[in-house]
């Protein structure tokens, strides 16, 4: 009996130093980041002087306006990347009570990293130097503004910092580029504006 009373304690002793080695232990978490060297950088950020983000789109950049392209400026690209990619679009079409399809409004690709902005109402020939465009659901390269036949429609605007320059896709639609860049995407950000037809 005392022998196994000696067994029980000596079992329970070790018990609890191995308890308390855990306690004490620090627990190591570690992560995985295709760029460790990003790694409490600011995050990719998108803007309009225009609008706010979730605020109203003004009716000059809309189809009762001039219907030109929104100023858009960003900043914080990460390192490592090669070249960015726009798209704008519309997943409320045509009525944001029942939507049936996602309208794309705006496609550009492999816009340099020397860039940080696009310049309100841009023409194609004014684009930075390299930047490549595909084609809207107009079936045609350029921006097209937002004209929503029901409702108030949000307008999504989405920068995509790549890792590398995709070259000619000739004129992607918007599943096409993101198709080409799925495996490519450092770092997204959006900016989001609210239009609804004024008449």
């Amino acid at each position: 009996m005392r022998a196994n009373r000696t067994a029980v304690i000596t079992l329970i002793t070790v018990t609890l130093t191995q308890f308390a080695a855990c306690k004490t232990t620090p627990q190591v978490k570690t992560t995985r980041d295709k760029h460790p060297s990003t790694e409490g950088a600011m995050a990719l950020q998108l803007t309009s002087s225009a609008f706010k983000h979730q605020g109203e789109i003004p009716t000059q950049y809309t189809c009762e306006g001039e219907d030109t392209s929104v100023p858009l400026h960003w900043t914080s690209v990460p390192a490592g990347t090669k070249s960015l990619a726009l798209i704008v679009e519309d997943p409320d079409a045509p009525d944001p009570a029942a939507p049936k399809m996602t309208w794309v409004h705006w496609v550009l690709y492999d816009l340099p990293t020397s860039a940080t902005s696009l310049p309100a109402g841009v023409a194609s020939a004014a684009l930075p130097s390299g930047t490549r465009q595909g084609i809207n659901s107009w079936k045609r390269t350029g921006y097209g503004g937002p004209c929503p036949p029901i409702g108030r429609h949000r307008y999504f605007h989405r920068l995509y910092a790549l890792d590398v320059v995709l070259g000619e896709l000739n004129q992607p639609d918007e599943a096409k580029l993101r198709n080409a860049m799925a495996s490519h995407i450092l770092a997204e950000t959006e900016l989001v504006g609210m239009y609804k037809q004024k008449q």
